[in-house]
């Protein structure tokens, strides 16, 4: 799946298809898991929102926002939806189970 607008605008509709045709799909972000996805594998936007948080504290100290680098995600999750799996005949091996950061069931 790919991080647009139009993909989390259309969310419901994107499970809903991906579950009629039996497509197992990787999607981005928790929240598609979370509404009944098979697997997500993106950045944790919560540290990247708290590292965000530093930067403004930089800035409102006096940093130039062009010094500063540019930061990339360095925390990922993982997140599996085992209800989603079972209706796509899919199994997930343990290593991945014991991987995951949450696993929904």
């Amino acid at each position: 799946m790919t991080s647009s607008a139009f993909a989390a605008i259309h969310r419901d509709l994107i499970i809903t298809l991906a579950a009629r045709y039996r497509l197992p799909a990787v999607y981005y972000r928790r929240l598609f898991v979370t509404s009944g996805g098979l697997i997500s594998y993106g950045p944790d936007f919560i540290d990247q929102f708290q590292r965000a948080a530093s930067y403004v504290d930089r800035i409102l100290k006096g940093e130039k926002p062009a010094d500063l680098p540019v930061q990339v995600p360095t925390k990922y999750e993982l997140v599996v939806n085992l209800k989603t799996a079972k209706s796509l005949g899919l199994t997930f091996p343990q290593s991945i189970l014991a991987r995951a950061d949450e696993v929904i069931e």
